[in-house]
């Protein structure tokens, strides 16, 4: 007996051994959670309620060298309504006037917000949709309305900021101006100058903290930010819309009329190296154009017969040759080894001076006035080319340049005839950019000028950084080389290849190129059809490049029936439109022209409330903000500044009315 009340009692202290150990144990634990990992815990627990989110800042706006808006972020607001956080009190005295005054905003019936926001009630809803996409003035009428006036903790009112990229010149330049995309994983997509200078436009996030409702839905606590999100710097481009719609329609009706592939213009003004105009169109498959890819900046092809000009400069630099010298063209086909040069012209054109081939672009005679001077040296003709340029990208802001290929002696791809085939612009590759870079080298005297697509950063009236003049080399080849070869582009025009596009109101010196898009026994052979160029040829202010992709053979595919029209259709326009003076300084006109509209636009924002200003003069970018703050719908057509407003100044307008504007 007194052996099994000692195993009982034996069996009691176990247990209560265990049962101390286990208090240890909890206490250990209660203490390290409370002290140790308490902290851990707690902002677990704070995660899973409170969470902050991230308040994208406004992009800054990005405007052309005239003050034009290229594009511009617009602020929408959705309203959400918390049903369960209002009392029964505020709720009882308020729901009727709410429902009114949202009636009466957004037209449905009282009954209609009646019945959402009771039946949101009754079901606890924290997350009412009210009305997505407002604008800024008609937020803040909702944001007055009875019950939202109380605000988020007593009013239930919830608004949710979101910001919207417009471009008032809709799809002229739109791969050029381009875009910014950030993923999930914090990366970003660059596309064209919004992408190239994202870290001026895009600014800096603000914080805003929210807590999780329910069905993981997060609303915002409080209406002011933990961190106010700071705007990006305005960014003032190169580019001119006026040159640049003429250039887009240009080359659009080119492409219709040859039913192209696609194709692209590049027009730069030959001094400072400023793109003024660029339009890339591709075709769709229903045979519509629209700016897929950014071919002037990175498409590297073969350019066929321009390239001409730098096979030309190379051998009068190394003095090979000079423009009298004399080829005999044969009868138009001339054999390197198992392949054959041919010209267009069958029979050939008998003996010429090196500068009359340059004229009537013969193939022969630049296959064999270079394959005899380089071809015991061939190294001598690549690094002239590379030397001037021709073998390195141009380091542009915007992303997604073409490498150039330049064969060089040695590599597995030179071969017998790469010599000869180089000189009239086969086996190598280079982008329409690089090519007019080149072009308005010559242009220059010799001097390679980097092209930009910038001015300057700003925020309103005070200038961040200001982007100038780049020169890439001073020198590409001697004056008296750079003004032969600018003669002979001139009789290309007066009497050569491009002598349909030949004009006596101005001068424009360029050349022709019809290249080959692909070519093999099995292939049907397409073509790339283009003009380089610059005018006036005396003095040049402008440079330009038409490249046209696979036109229709039917139609025509000669670069000097294919593009060089649209050379000239950009030229005359340029020329008879905007007055070219020789001598102008742009500084004080654009430095102020931004800060003068807005000036302008400020003291019509505090004089109208709801009577029609007159906008006719403004730029789109303020006509859209004065507008829209007033509650008017805004229907841009054209690009530019307001010519024609379809409410006259001095109407009294109303909420959600609809102006149309024509843009000139």
């Amino acid at each position: 007996m007194a052996t099994k009340e000692k195993n009982i009692l034996n069996r009691l202290y176990f247990i209560a051994v265990c049962m101390f150990i286990f208090a240890i144990a909890v206490l250990v634990k209660l203490v390290n959670i409370q002290f140790v990992e308490g902290d851990m815990y707690r902002k677990k627990a704070q995660e899973r309620v409170f969470k902050t989110f991230d308040i994208p800042a406004n992009r800054g706006n990005l405007y052309d060298s005239k003050g034009n808006l290229l594009a511009t972020s617009v602020p929408k607001y959705n309203i959400r309504f918390d049903a369960l956080t209002v009392t029964d009190k505020d709720f009882r005295e308020y729901v009727k006037p709410l429902c009114e005054a949202l009636s009466k905003e957004f037209g449905k019936p009282i009954s209609y917000y009646d019945k959402i926001i009771r039946t949101a009630r009754a079901n606890k809803n924290r997350y009412l949709l009210i009305r997505r996409n407002l604008g800024y003035s008609q937020y803040m009428r909702v944001k007055e309305f009875p019950l939202f006036e109380l605000g988020a903790n007593r009013g239930g009112f919830i608004v949710e900021q979101n910001t919207v990229r417009e471009h008032p010149i809709g799809k002229i330049a739109e791969r050029t101006v381009g875009y910014e995309r950030r993923d999930e994983n914090g990366y970003y997509t660059r596309v064209g100058l919004e992408g190239a200078y994202g870290p001026f436009l895009r600014g800096k996030e603000g914080k805003r903290k929210k807590q999780k409702i329910a069905k993981n839905q997060w609303k915002p606590i409080g209406d002011a930010n933990e961190v106010e999100p700071r705007d990006g710097y305005d960014v003032v481009s190169t580019i001119d819309v006026n040159v640049q719609d003429i250039a887009h329609h240009a080359l659009l009706g080119q492409l219709e009329r040859f039913e192209a592939e696609h194709g692209t213009v590049v027009v730069m003004e030959t001094k400072t190296g400023e793109i003024k105009a660029i339009s890339n169109l591709g075709r769709t498959k229903a045979g519509k154009y629209y700016e897929k890819l950014n071919y002037a900046v990175g498409e590297s092809h073969e350019p066929g017969s321009t390239f001409k000009l730098m096979t030309m400069v190379a051998a009068l630099e190394d003095r090979v040759i000079d423009s009298s010298y004399v080829i005999d063209t044969e009868n138009g086909r001339v054999k390197f080894y198992d392949r054959v040069v041919k010209d267009s012209r069958w029979g050939g054109y008998g003996k010429i001076s090196a500068a009359k081939a340059f004229e009537i672009s013969s193939n022969t005679a630049f296959a064999k006035m270079i394959d005899e001077h380089y071809k015991d040296n061939p190294r001598k003709f690549v690094d002239r080319l590379i030397n001037m340029g021709l073998g390195e990208t141009l380091e542009l802001s915007i992303k997604g340049e073409g490498k150039p290929k330049i064969p060089y002696p040695g590599d597995d791809d030179w071969y017998g005839t790469t010599l000869p085939w180089m000189a009239h612009g086969y086996g190598v590759a280079i982008t329409p950019l690089q090519t007019l870079a080149f072009y308005n080298a010559i242009a220059n005297d010799g001097e390679m000028v980097k092209p930009r697509f910038i001015k300057e950063v700003k925020t309103w009236d005070k200038t961040r950084e200001r982007f100038d003049k780049e020169i890439l080399n001073p020198t590409i080849c001697s004056k008296k080389t750079a003004r032969i070869a600018q003669e002979m582009m001139k009789n290309v025009v007066k009497r050569g290849t491009a002598d349909n596009i030949y004009t006596e109101s101005f001068g424009i010196a360029g050349k022709t190129g019809t290249c080959w898009g692909n070519y093999g026994k099995d292939k049907e052979r397409e073509y790339i059809s283009s003009f380089a160029g610059y005018f006036p040829s005396d003095k040049p202010i402008y440079s330009c490049i038409v490249v046209i992709h696979k036109p229709n053979k039917k139609k025509g595919y000669y670069g000097s029936e294919v593009a060089a029209p649209v050379f000239k259709t950009i030229a005359t326009k340029i020329y008879n439109d905007i007055p070219v003076i020789d001598e102008v300084s742009y500084a004080v006109v654009e430095s102020n022209s931004v800060v003068n509209s807005y000036d302008k636009y400020y003291q019509n924002a505090q004089k109208y409330k709801t009577i029609m200003p007159n906008v006719k003069g403004m730029p789109a970018m303020d006509v859209i903000s004065l507008l829209e703050n007033m509650g008017l719908k805004v229907e841009l057509k054209g690009s530019g500044r307001v010519e024609k407003q379809s409410i006259e100044p001095g109407v009294k307008v109303k909420t959600n009315q609809t102006v149309r504007l024509e843009l000139s």
